[in-house]
């Protein structure tokens, strides 16, 4: 019989922008902050009892190689003997890092876990191939490992691997999705961004990394208008709508959770903010990544019992404005206003391997601050999969 998995706290960076406030911070180091921060405010956790640390991580080429979870449990200061492993699922890897320690606890494998993730597009390295030959005569390419596809393979067909942003304006051609229809959402994204800043949505997740001026998430424009939003060009097409204002930026950051089962919880002393009630992962064409968290989202509440009437909020990563309209229109029973209500990634920035956890830690302080309810998170992956889990408070 499986155990309730409980998220008991959750913390994270602010996002810094790329070359930003953050972008002089290791991402190791960033990992470790979160973590140090998360065991620090919670006095009952005996750092010991930490069974597992999994951290999500999108890059893992450059200061972030060699296993960042536990570079992340050594320099925290956490005991040796507390293990740590780190997964990649792409955007998602944040998010399959929970799920994962989840699937542990409730296994019975583990009572006490931190999950969560990190990453740093500033800091990300440049890569070069080696060569087939010893004794290259020609020039040597250089491959940055900030975003997207690189070295890749022959073999695989060109269509699933366009450009991210190309895979959003065929989604955006597909589903009928005007540029002044991404332009909106991407404001709407920013207005309630800053408002929840200012409202202290985030005051009890944000931990402020020490050595930085970042208070705040950098990449929110609490001053830009429609219009100023309609006079980017396309990036991808000459003729697209897709631009770099309806588009997640580039950012650095990272998150955690805290989780246990009950007895677990019992040994830190702290209420649980949330319940993991279900969990699901789906894959679909790469090209079409961004309505890749439909299935999920529907395997998952399907798992739990509830359509998304049910739903008192709802996280859903945007990658890009194309994408995440691409998902609700496919959702037509789901309200709008519950989705991302304190903004999304198109403001706050997307930490690739931090995204995950980062919105399921700020689902469940949004339910614990509601006083209860039902949310989802939900997270599009690159090469096309989708993640999503459903909490209950």
């Amino acid at each position: 019989m499986s155990r309730d998995v409980y998220v008991l706290d959750a913390v994270r960076t602010p996002i810094g922008r790329y070359g930003g406030g953050l972008a002089g911070v290791r991402p190791d180091d960033l990992a470790a902050h979160v973590v140090r921060e998360i065991v620090g405010r919670n006095p009952g956790l005996d750092p010991a009892r930490i069974d597992d640390v999994l951290f999500g991580d999108a890059n893992g080429a450059g200061e972030d190689n060699r296993d960042v979870a536990r570079m992340a449990v050594l320099l925290a200061g956490l005991p040796p003997s507390v293990p740590g492993a780190t997964v990649n699922r792409l955007c998602g890897s944040g998010l399959e890092a929970v799920i994962g320690a989840s699937r542990a606890i409730a296994l019975g494998d583990a009572s006490i876990c931190l999950a969560g993730g990190v990453e740093s597009m500033s800091r990300a390295p440049w890569v070069l191939a080696k060569p087939e030959q010893g004794y290259p005569r020609g020039h040597e390419t250089l491959h940055s490992t900030t975003l997207g596809w690189r070295l890749v393979n022959p073999r695989m067909p060109e269509q699933w691997t366009v450009p991210l942003g190309e895979g959003a304006e065929i989604l955006a051609e597909r589903y009928g999705i005007t540029r002044d229809a991404q332009d909106e959402f991407a404001l709407r994204s920013h207005q309630l961004a800053d408002r929840a800043w200012h409202d202290g949505g985030y005051a009890d997740e944000v931990v402020v990394v020490p050595g930085t001026d970042v208070a705040r998430d950098e990449s929110i424009r609490p001053t830009t208008t429609i219009e100023a939003l309609g006079r980017l060009k396309p990036v991808f097409r000459p003729d697209g709508t897709v631009t770099a204002g309806n588009s997640s930026p580039l950012n650095d950051g990272a998150s955690v959770l805290l989780l246990a089962d009950a007895a677990g919880a019992e040994r830190v002393g702290r209420a649980p903010l949330a319940r993991i009630v279900s969990r699901a992962v789906t894959a679909i064409e790469p090209q079409l990544f961004g309505i890749g968290p439909v299935a999920a989202a529907e395997q998952a509440l399907d798992r739990a019992g509830l359509g998304s009437a049910d739903l008192d909020v709802v996280e859903l990563n945007e990658a890009f404005a194309a994408q995440s309209l691409a998902c609700l229109a496919q959702w037509p029973e789901l309200d709008p206003k519950i989705v991302n209500p304190q903004g999304g990634a198109l403001a706050l920035g997307h930490p690739l391997g931090s995204s995950g956890s980062r919105i399921l830690g700020s689902l469940a302080w949004q339910l614990h601050r509601r006083g209860g309810g039902r949310g989802l998170a939900a997270i599009c992956i690159g090469v096309g999969q989708g993640l999503a889990v459903v909490l209950e408070a």
